[in-house]
């Protein structure tokens, strides 16, 4: 326990085991920001971020400002007098004059190896380019998109099959683990920062649902990355028979055919040749219908080898 009074700023599921991680350690978490409770589901009906919920589970204080870089905002963190500020998948940037409030700065929890991986959904780009590693790094913040000095790091590998879910479940976990480091080696002073190379960097852009779209013509390897890269949100897609088909899970293999076309239904196998290789469809979900695996959708959907999926019809 370090002591300082701390300012915690995070929005999703990914930065709970961080805060709880300070809960458990005793740490005196005087407020918990983060963003405006949003409409959620089929019903659009306000919800909480799960850190507004966490937060209020522990009794803290929550703030949720439309804008953190609003004057009277920046000011009212100044008279809390924040010793640390932890940030962990906020998603908003914080402006110079609330980076400069906290005596011991402003310290990000980020999903990436930096310099690589800067940006918004750093998790799914590296699925989806396919990396074999990956980790969390934490960072003194600056005003800049994730270009401040690095403190921390921690690698993990990312398994060939892997898919977001449980990437995401396991590098939430690390960045709990990796805060209470950097903090407990900030209060003795034994973390140096390091500058970032520039030159190293890549972009993680915040994800849009035209990122799911599959062209067959990518090699079956590219599409397999893109499917486990997206199978939380926005779901790879294409189209069969006219409606949408979204594709959660999958794994490669070397058939060959007209990128697109089913080249095997036998077997409960629901196999599609793309430009190079081929994939094995494993879990799917047509549009209106409920989300199964290949062996259950090929038991009540009439699919057959030479019928040719594409981007035709709703992608919703």
């Amino acid at each position: 326990m370090t002591g300082w009074r701390i300012i915690f700023m995070g929005t999703p599921e990914f930065a709970c085991p961080t805060l709880q991680k300070l809960v458990d350690r005793g740490e005196n978490v005087i407020a918990a920001v983060t963003q405006p409770d949003r409409p959620k589901g089929r019903g659009q009906k306000l919800a909480p971020p799960p850190v507004k919920e966490l937060a209020l589970q522990n009794g803290m204080q929550v703030m949720q400002p439309e804008k953190v870089r609003h004057p009277e905002f920046v000011e009212t963190i100044r008279k809390m007098e924040p010793d640390i500020i932890v940030v962990v998948a906020f998603g908003q940037i914080l402006p110079k004059a609330l980076l400069d409030i906290p005596l011991h700065g402003c310290v990000n929890v980020h999903a990436s190896l930096l310099p690589r991986y800067r940006g918004a959904a750093p998790l799914n780009w590296c699925i989806i380019n396919g990396e074999s590693e990956t980790g969390v790094t934490t960072m003194l913040m600056d005003p800049g998109l994730d270009t401040g000095p690095m403190l921390l790091k921690r690698s993990t590998p990312i398994g060939e099959n892997e898919g977001i879910a449980s990437l995401h479940d396991r590098l939430s976990a690390i960045g709990g683990e990796l805060l209470a480091e950097t903090l407990d080696r900030l209060k003795e002073g034994s973390v140096k920062p390091e500058a970032q190379d520039d030159s190293l960097t890549c972009y993680a852009p915040l994800l849009k649902k035209e990122d799911g779209a599959i062209d067959w013509s990518s090699t079956a390897k590219a599409i397999h990355n893109r499917i486990r890269g997206l199978a939380v949100w926005p779901v790879a897609y294409t189209s069969l028979h006219g409606e949408t088909l979204k594709i959660y899970r999958s794994s490669v293999s070397d058939g060959s055919g007209a990128p697109g076309t089913v080249i095997s239904t036998s077997r409960e196998r629901l196999e599609v040749a793309c430009g190079e290789g081929s994939i094995v469809v494993e879990e799917l979900q047509l549009a209106g219908k409920k989300r199964l695996a290949a062996a259950q959708f090929l038991a009540g959907c009439r699919v057959e080898p030479g019928d040719k999926l594409g981007l035709s019809g709703d992608i919703g």
